[in-house]
């Protein structure tokens, strides 16, 4: 039987150039992990960066589906060791940001003022992108908001709150019936 563990890491080899980066998917390259090791309220400041991203509406939001721990297995197991500090680092860059614009840390804001934030970080990130040379590395809010959407989408909560959920398909329907505004399928 497989562990968590090593189906985050099977995730994460299929997904390739989202988790590891194309060149090292493409490659196959081993990459070398070290072991980081995130506070309860690292992972609390995870999980309420990812709500701020995926809030609850109707459905529940990604605190709920515990995307902040999601987070800490993805970058332990699937990260580069250059990746892992950046995003270690991005952590307290994001506070530091809050301080900045707030004038408090991300978790004394209100909720307007860390949406601001983090629209603030999306269109930093978006910029750096634009400008970044392909070895440079990644944004430290990028890596954040793909791990929130990849663990909240593949999570039970967004597979089965957030998308239609098929657990086991029948047979193919090329044109199975869509409105507009329907939920997007996920299935297992």
């Amino acid at each position: 039987m497989m562990n968590r563990r090593e189906a985050l890491s099977r995730v994460a080899i299929i997904m390739g150039g989202t988790i590891l980066g194309a060149d090292a998917f493409a490659s196959g390259i081993k990459i070398s992990t070290t072991n980081i090791s995130l506070t309860k309220a690292d992972i609390a400041f995870l999980n309420e960066v990812a709500e701020t991203i995926l809030p609850a509406t109707k459905t529940p939001g990604a605190k709920a589906a515990k995307v902040g721990e999601f987070m800490q297995i993805m970058v332990n197991d699937c990260y580069e060791t250059k990746d892992q500090a950046i995003f270690t680092e991005g952590i307290k860059k994001l506070d530091e940001a809050s301080t900045k614009l707030n004038g408090k840390t991300f978790m004394q804001s209100t909720p307007a003022q860390r949406t601001n934030l983090l629209i603030a970080l999306d269109k930093e990130a978006k910029d750096y992108q634009k400008t970044k040379k392909w070895e440079d590395p990644k944004h430290y809010f990028s890596m954040m908001k793909e791990l929130t959407l990849t663990g909240y989408f593949t999570s039970e909560i967004g597979a089965t709150k957030a998308l239609r959920h098929v657990a086991v398909p029948g047979k193919f329907i090329g044109s199975y019936p869509y409105k507009k505004g329907d939920k997007a399928w996920a299935t297992s």
